[in-house]
C-alpha cells in the first residue's frame, strides 16, 4: 500500500507540473495558433502552426507579422502583417504603399521584399490612422481580407507576433523582426 501511494504521489508531482508549466507558458510566454486561409501565401499557408509572442513589454513594430482579434468579432482571429502605425497616414495608389509619418513628412514607398515579385496592391485608399490602432495587410494581397476592407485593428485587439512556424516540420522557422527600409 506504501509503494501505491509512493507512486501516485510522484505521478500526481509530474502532472502537476506539467500543468503549472503549460499554464505558464501558455498565458505568459507563447501561444499557439493555426493558420488557417491564403491571405499570408507565400509566407504563411494554411495549415502552418505557429507560436505566437505576447506584446507584453513593447509596441508592435511595422513589417511584424502579427496575430489579433478581428474588430468585428474578437472571437475570430486573423493573422496579417503591420503596415500603418498609430497616427501615420497609408495611401495605398498605383499598386504601391506609401507611409507618412514624423519622420518621413513627404513619406515613403513602403519596401516590401517579403511579397511575390510583381505583386501589386489593389485599390486607391488615403487613411490616417487613429491613436492605439494599425493598419494591416495580407502578404497575399489579391486573396486578403484585411484593413483595406474593414478598417484598423485596436491595440487591445492585438495578440502578438509570430516567432516561430513549428509545422510542417519542413518549413520550421524562426522569425525576427522585419527590418524595413524607410520607417
Amino acid at each position: 500500500m506504501k509503494l501505491f501511494l509512493l507512486a501516485a504521489w510522484e505521478i500526481f508531482e509530474v502532472v502537476l507540473i506539467g500543468v503549472v508549466t503549460v499554464f505558464f507558458v501558455r498565458n505568459f510566454l507563447a501561444q499557439p495558433f493555426l493558420v488557417s486561409g491564403a491571405s499570408m501565401e507565400p509566407n504563411f499557408s494554411s495549415g502552418n502552426y505557429l507560436l505566437i509572442d505576447e506584446y507584453r513589454f513593447r509596441e508592435p513594430e511595422r513589417g511584424e507579422v502579427a496575430v489579433f482579434r478581428y474588430p468585428e468579432n474578437p472571437s475570430v482571429y486573423y493573422i496579417k502583417r503591420m503596415v500603418g502605425l498609430p497616427l501615420e497616414r497609408v495611401v495605398i495608389k498605383g499598386g504601391e504603399v506609401k507611409i507618412y509619418n514624423d519622420k518621413n513628412p513627404q513619406g515613403f514607398v513602403l519596401n516590401e521584399s517579403y511579397l511575390s515579385v510583381n505583386l501589386k496592391t489593389a485599390g486607391d485608399l488615403d487613411v490616417i490612422i487613429p491613436k492605439d490602432e494599425y493598419f494591416v495587410l495580407g502578404d497575399n494581397r489579391n486573396y486578403s481580407y484585411d484593413s483595406r476592407s474593414w478598417g484598423f485593428v485596436p491595440k487591445k485587439d492585438i495578440v502578438g507576433i509570430v516567432r516561430l512556424r513549428l509545422l510542417p516540420i519542413n518549413e520550421a522557422k524562426v522569425f525576427t523582426s522585419f527590418g524595413l527600409v524607410g520607417q
